[in-house]
């Protein structure tokens, strides 16, 4: 069901502009990145200007080394969450409904938009906008803004511009087209400024994140011929290294950045069971099909999973067999 930008834009402005008066939830995933946060606070802030009564919801709090980003928009949290008398609920940078939360959904019943860039996305709010070429959600956003004269003002063009560059690897990866560097120099002349997001995004790391690196550089390893590579996250590193889920941003480029390795994994485990990120550089690979055998789904080159119940010490050689059977099957050398 992919759109292209154009089409994506003209699917949005009466969405976003017949919003106006209206009291709007701006939904995003759970544990949200740089483009979860970019994509929720531009919109909020495009909504408001327009006329609406716009909040961010989300069940995780904003990151911290984000939190510049949502300030001056409402940003509400799962605790203490309720539903405002006719308030609209309008998705972003979601893959589908069980990454908000049903906790937050439920009260809504079907969602007014669904804006993404995941190909896994099915479409399920009662308007569409899913680009599955785009880089990020930001991408998609920041496109419909200039195409239909949207207002960006600079804090705007600053979310918009921290969800491209995460979500591009700071222009690394594939995604990075001459459209989406126009994009980003067109918000830059709005007001975003790269050594700022730099600064704030890559550059304000805890000191308890280089003991989890150095932990997790530790113990990762390679398999399949050093075709995937695999890092873990134990459940008692976060407290041994006093960080947290946030914390893990990042860790798994350093496993793809490795030469000749084809899929990176991370695995995180949890209370409720074992969390995986997937990787690779080849979108030949359909890292999503791969995800969605794990209960997971994403883009080609990125995705995730949920073993729900699973463990490391009795279900890593499980989910690594399924890795290396899909990399087998779609790559064979």
């Amino acid at each position: 069901m992919g759109q292209t930008l154009d089409q994506a834009a003209d699917v949005l402005d009466p969405l976003v502009r017949g919003l106006a008066g209206a009291k709007v939830a701006v939904l995003g995933h759970m544990r949200p990145d740089g483009d979860c946060i970019g994509s929720q606070t531009a919109l909020c802030r495009i909504l408001t200007a327009l006329g609406a009564d716009a909040r961010c919801v989300n069940r995780h709090r904003v990151p911290p080394n984000l939190v510049a980003y949502a300030e001056g928009v409402r940003y509400d949290t799962e605790e203490g969450f309720a539903r405002r008398d006719g308030e609209v609920a309008v998705a972003v940078d979601c893959a589908d409904l069980s990454r908000i939360g049903s906790h937050l959904t439920d009260p809504f019943g079907d969602l007014a938009g669904n804006i993404d860039h995941h190909v896994s996305n099915n479409g399920f709010a009662k308007v569409n906008a899913v680009v599955e070429d785009a880089a990020a959600t930001c991408h998609v956003l920041a496109h419909a803004a200039r195409a239909k004269g949207w207002p960006v003002d600079a804090a705007t063009a600053a979310s918009l511009y921290l969800g491209i560059v995460t979500d591009t690897g700071s222009f690394r990866f594939r995604s990075t087209s001459p459209e989406v560097l126009e994009v980003a120099a067109d918000l830059i002349r709005r007001g975003a400024s790269p050594s700022l997001t730099t600064e704030r995004v890559f550059e304000s790391e805890s000191p308890g994140k280089f003991l989890l690196v150095r932990e997790f550089l530790a113990g990762m390893r390679l398999v399949e011929d050093g075709r995937v590579a695999v890092g873990e996250i134990p459940r008692d590193l976060y407290a041994r290294t006093g960080t947290s889920k946030e914390d893990k941003e990042g860790l798994v480029d350093f496993p793809r950045s490795i030469r000749g390795v084809d899929i990176a994994v991370l695995l995180e485990e949890g209370a409720d069971g074992v969390k995986g990120s997937l990787r690779a550089k080849n979108p030949e690979l359909r890292l999503d099909l791969l995800a969605a055998k794990l209960n997971g789904g994403g883009h080609r080159l990125a995705a995730g999973f949920n073993c729900l119940g699973a463990t490391l010490a009795g279900d890593r050689e499980r989910i690594l067999a399924a890795v290396v059977a899909h990399l087998r099957e779609r790559a064979p050398r």
